[in-house]
């Protein structure tokens, strides 16, 4: 039976993450990174493509589950007829090799428990080679290694091309599984104690939580958010993970799968001014620095998104053994939208390195020198049309996002050398350029009629993303013509009283059929955009629904359905979870300056 995006919860170890389901099955690891081939795939196909299962013989869903207070360790709670366990799910943070580890406790009565692991490497294509070494079971296929261990050990079989376990706990008794991976042409990594692992990483963690400096209302909300945010950080690098899944739909049994594992540079400047505000300013650093190494070289070849670690190359291909989640194919690794030109990115690296300035993180001596290359090209390009932030696959159009983010990109410039004179730029040229795509924005996006920015030059379409206008400084919030687009958002694209995107319904926007769900961090967009246009009761109400639509373990997938009450797409989504952080710190100012 497919569990709903929203019955998972997430582990990780800053370099790749796990998704464990209300029923104690692991149904989507990949190894050793975000972006490498799953090892454990069942989200997107069945449990022959891979998933690992512990839980009381015969239960189906769990009783209850929670992260242990400020960390990423997964306490999930079973009641049966005969007693209660606690399994405790996490992984490490890692010395040389990925761990996953998975405690069982007996916390009253005695409990007969069940154990199945389908390892399925290449994404559930590959069946391993299983054989005993030293007590442990270990799979072999190609380049992948994995050795599962049991502390104290616990009778195992195969079966069916899996293995299988059976054993009892009693009140007081633990049993600790360790599934670690390594390429299969090196030895064994060494063995990790379980329980040492545990206690480290609830100390690793609740260090990290506390210096959260955020005090507000929504705490609770808030620090799991960063939490998340930092789950989906690439350590090695900084490069924070759009989400640790590929093609979980935005439309159930649709086509919109898409691969977020990569590093969107959209997400820069909102994903700084969230960890910024809340005081991580090492994680910010990281991130800025993995910014200027990935934009580096020539700014024609500036892409929209990265691999963890900078890379280019992302093709993207089809896994035709998955039958895609709920039968939701394809099921898609890459993502050919790296390849498209998109203008508003030029202007969201601009704005993240001047919020890095402006926030006293120490420039790199090259960087502004890059932003002048990027600028540069820039100004020749701003005219032209792109396929805009939603990486449309239908037809190039004059998007609205994307040119105020080209005036964005100037602007900063403008701001950043009126800052410091000794910069070397020509501020004049760069206030020249911002005046001109300012004023055809305002003549070439603006319905009189209505009163609101369209999508795009000439067209009816709304698009959610014209309410960060006011939010990046292109108009003031009080400007008739931002009410005006607020109001016009609101009347046009709110479905079950959150935002869409825009209209799907003639798929002429964006190329692809079908439907999908409200976009949440759209509905974020549309709480800041109330907050600023005077309306901060309203605002307050639609982040508090908002945060409701956490599911049990406050996370957030990158869509929601109000008709069915699920959430939908990738999961969890780093740019919902930014969004929830973005609008709780702005509402915090609004609390302590009503008139600012």
């Amino acid at each position: 039976m497919t569990q709903r995006i929203d019955d998972y919860a997430l582990i990780g170890d800053l370099q790749t993450a796990a998704l464990v389901g209300r029923d104690g099955s692991v149904d989507w690891l990949c190894l050793p990174r975000f972006d490498s081939a799953a090892c454990f795939a069942a989200i997107l196909g069945d449990e022959d493509n891979g998933h690992w299962r512990l839980a009381p013989k015969g239960a189906t869903t769990c009783a209850t589950r929670r992260y242990a207070e400020d960390s990423l360790v997964l306490e999930t709670y079973w009641e049966t007829r005969t007693g209660t366990v606690k399994v405790t799910d996490f992984m490490p943070q890692r010395d040389r090799a990925p761990d996953l580890m998975r405690i069982v406790e007996g916390l009253s009565g005695s409990v007969e428990m069940s154990g199945v692991l389908r390892l399925r490497f290449d994404y559930g294509s590959v069946v391993p080679w299983m054989r005993r070494s030293d007590g442990h079971r270990v799979a072999v296929a190609g380049p992948d290694a994995v050795w599962l261990r049991s502390e104290p050990p616990v009778k195992t079989w195969g079966q069916q091309f899996s293995t299988c376990s059976s054993f009892t706990v009693a009140a007081g008794e633990k049993v600790a599984f360790v599934l670690t991976w390594h390429p299969s042409h090196e030895p064994r990594p060494d063995l990790v104690d379980p329980y040492e692992a545990l206690e480290q990483s609830l100390a690793d963690w609740r260090a990290w939580a506390a210096r959260c400096t955020y005090q507000g209302p929504y705490r609770e909300a808030v620090l799991r958010s960063l939490i998340t945010l930092k789950a989906l950080t690439y350590a090695p690098t900084g490069g924070i993970m759009a989400a640790p899944t590929t093609s979980l739909p935005e439309e159930v049994g649709g086509v919109r799968n898409w691969d977020y594992r990569a590093c969107w540079l959209r997400d820069s400047s909102l994903t700084l001014g969230a960890l910024l505000a809340a005081g991580y300013v090492d994680e910010a650093c990281a991130w800025r620095d993995w910014l200027l190494r990935s934009v580096a070289g020539d700014p024609a070849d500036l892409q929209i998104m990265y691999g963890p670690a900078g890379e280019r190359r992302l093709p993207e291909t089809t896994l035709p053994w998955l039958r895609g989640y709920a039968d939701s194919a394809p099921v898609r690794t890459g993502n050919a939208a790296v390849d498209q030109f998109q203008l508003d990115v030029y202007g969201e690296v601009m704005d993240s390195l001047h919020r890095a300035r402006e926030a006293g993180i120490p420039a790199e001596r090259h960087a502004w020198n890059l932003q002048l290359s990027l600028l540069g090209f820039l100004e020749s390009t701003w005219r032209e049309p792109d396929e805009g932030l939603w990486e449309v696959r239908g037809p190039r159009r004059h998007f609205t996002h994307s040119k105020v983010m080209a005036w964005v990109a100037a602007d900063r410039a403008v701001r950043t050398l009126e800052a410091d004179p000794s910069l070397p730029g020509d501020a004049a040229r760069w206030r020249t350029m911002r005046d001109e795509i300012h004023a055809q924005v305002c003549a070439m996006a603006y319905d009189p009629a209505r009163n609101t920015f369209t999508q795009s030059y000439g067209s009816l379409e709304l698009d959610a993303a014209t309410l960060l206008i006011p939010q990046v400084g292109f108009l003031p919030p009080d400007d008739p013509r931002v009410v005006g687009t607020v109001d016009a958002v609101m009347a046009e694209l709110l479905h079950g009283g959150y935002v869409r995107r825009y209209s799907t319904d003639s798929g002429a926007v964006d190329g692809l059929p079908g439907d999908e769900g409200t976009f949440l961090v759209c509905s974020f967009w549309l709480a800041d955009a109330l907050r600023l246009t005077g309306r901060p009761e309203e605002a307050r109400e639609l982040f508090e629904r908002l945060v409701a639509l956490r599911n049990d373990v406050g996370l957030l997938a990158e869509e929601y359905d109000p008709v069915t009450d699920r959430q939908l797409g990738n999961f969890p989504q780093a740019f919902s979870h930014i969004g929830l952080v973005g609008t709780a710190f702005a509402l915090a100012r609004e609390d302590r300056d009503p008139a600012g």
